[in-house]
């Protein structure tokens, strides 16, 4: 049998950074780049891993943190500059930071451009109200009777069936992405609209954004922006 790996204090600061390249100069998986780094490291320690625009999917990260523990090292944190990339993190209950490229390495919740990115995760029920100030991105569904209002974008990683208001403060450049858009009630800075009655074409989330002051939904991919309008 192998040695188990060191256990860590609680309350360890992440104090080993581990970087990817970007997609456009990546020669290899993430899988091999980290496991090429790990030999210049000195475990045991907390982590935190720059993903910069790389999408790693939820099998993918799993592994990466699974390989890291098997060196003594704990996976804590991960930051990325598209928040498309924070959704597996997010879902492995990790601490989540949408940065600046140039900057990998600001504390979490500074965006590149929006404020504050929160990751809800879980499903908003009949009488709860999610507000927040920048961007929110859903990982669930926002059932019937349920209200979710940003600054910025609203994107729900499920069904949105109940009241949601993305650019609250005025900003008509905010958009509302779901899964499923199926809410009472779309509002887009002071536009109101209701949700289409047609399911979007397979493969394809559905997305709200105001069109010479009108609200117009249309089919779109499932992912996140690059560049996050300002609020």
């Amino acid at each position: 049998m192998g040695q188990k790996a060191p256990k860590l204090p609680a309350m360890q600061a992440p104090s080993i950074r581990l970087q990817l390249s970007s997609e456009r100069l990546a020669q290899a998986t993430a899988l091999e780049e980290i496991q090429h780094q790990l030999g210049a490291i000195q475990g045991p320690g907390a982590a935190v891993l720059w993903s910069s625009d790389r999408c790693l999917i939820l099998p993918e990260l799993r592994q990466i943190a699974s390989v890291l523990r098997e060196a003594g090292i704990e996976l804590r944190r991960v930051e990325a500059n598209r928040a498309i990339s924070l959704v597996p993190a997010a879902a492995l209950g990790l601490e989540t930071a949408l940065v600046k490229e140039s900057d990998p390495g600001n504390s979490p919740g500074e965006s590149a451009s929006e404020g504050p990115l929160c990751i809800h995760r879980s499903t908003l029920r009949s009488g709860d109200h999610l507000q927040v100030e920048g961007s929110v991105l859903v990982l669930g569904d926002v059932n019937p009777g349920a209200r979710v209002s940003a600054g910025g974008d609203v994107r729900v990683w499920g069904r949105l069936r109940g009241v949601a208001h993305a650019g609250k403060n005025g900003n008509t450049a905010a958009r509302i992405v779901a899964m499923q858009l199926r809410p009472l009630q779309l509002r887009i800075a002071e536009a109101v609209a209701r949700g289409p009655e047609d399911l979007p074409p397979p493969g394809f989330c559905e997305e709200a954004l105001l069109l010479n002051g009108a609200i117009e939904i249309r089919p779109a991919e499932p992912i996140w922006p690059q560049e996050l309008n300002a609020a």
